[in-house]
């Protein structure tokens, strides 16, 4: 393990106002062909539940529902869990939007091309075709039918298209929250949806506040993930090694 990049100094000199923001899929958990068996690679949690007894804050913000977040990490001490991009824990209520997204379920459920899978999430809803290549079309102009239809909004992912109530919360809409204050953030993640996070980040750099962006990449990763990261790491075994470094370097206890 090398040494930790310069970058990071802020955080580990005063971790008690420091704090550290992940995403799940592709940044602490590998991508699987079927999105209900994603798991974090072994040891994160544990390692999360350590940086969160030295961090001023340790949070997993994620697309996933954070039920599905406390099950998959067994509900690491200290760490705080954050779903469906903060809708229904932060910003306006979503829940009148419940009935436009569970219709949309049901369509897609009837209408979807074999292999399509299609993952409720109660305020959204993700359709993945990894495991039909070929169907990226039809649920491109699905999606498309339901923004125009059911005032949804449409946002790429790795093979996905989700659809979310038309709200202005996101992961920067989080990461604003929960950094209110915090002298140095680091915030990873590996897919379009961090992006706004990595914007969040990058507005805080202009007010004094020591951001890094980290790039979780693999082969699927886009352009513009790695292009406004300050620090790029190989997938979730490279964001471990480095939440190592950062353990070690704070003088977060084994």
């Amino acid at each position: 393990m090398g040494a930790l990049p310069e970058i990071f100094l802020p955080l580990v000199r005063d971790p008690g106002q420091s704090a550290l923001c992940l995403d799940f899929d592709g940044t602490l958990a590998p991508i699987v062909a079927d999105p209900v068996g994603a798991r974090p690679l072994p040891g994160a949690p544990e390692l999360l539940a350590r940086l969160a007894a030295r961090f001023a804050l340790v949070a997993v913000i994620s697309g996933r529902p954070v039920d599905f977040l406390a099950h998959a990490l067994g509900s690491p001490a200290g760490v705080r869990l954050f779903g469906l991009y903060g809708l229904g824990q932060v910003g306006p209520d979503a829940r009148p939007w419940a009935g436009a997204i569970a219709d949309a379920v049901a369509e897609a459920r009837d209408l979807s091309p074999v292999g399509v899978y299609v993952e409720p999430k109660g305020l959204t809803v993700t359709l993945h075709w990894r495991q039909a290549p070929d169907a990226g079309p039809w649920v491109t102009a699905f999606a498309a039918r339901q923004e125009h239809q059911r005032g949804l909004r449409v946002y790429p992912g790795r093979l996905s298209l989700e659809l979310r109530p038309p709200l202005d919360v996101d992961k920067g809409t989080v990461l604003r929250l929960l950094t209110a204050g915090m002298a140095a953030v680091a915030v990873f993640g590996d897919d379009l949806g961090d992006l706004p996070a990595f914007a969040a980040a990058a507005d805080m750099v202009a007010h004094g506040v020591a951001a890094v962006r980290v790039a979780v990449v693999d082969e699927e990763t886009a352009a513009e993930v790695t292009a406004e990261a300050d620090v790029v790491v190989r997938g979730p075994d490279g964001a471990l090694a480095l939440l190592e470094q950062l353990a070690q370097a704070a003088g977060v206890s084994v």
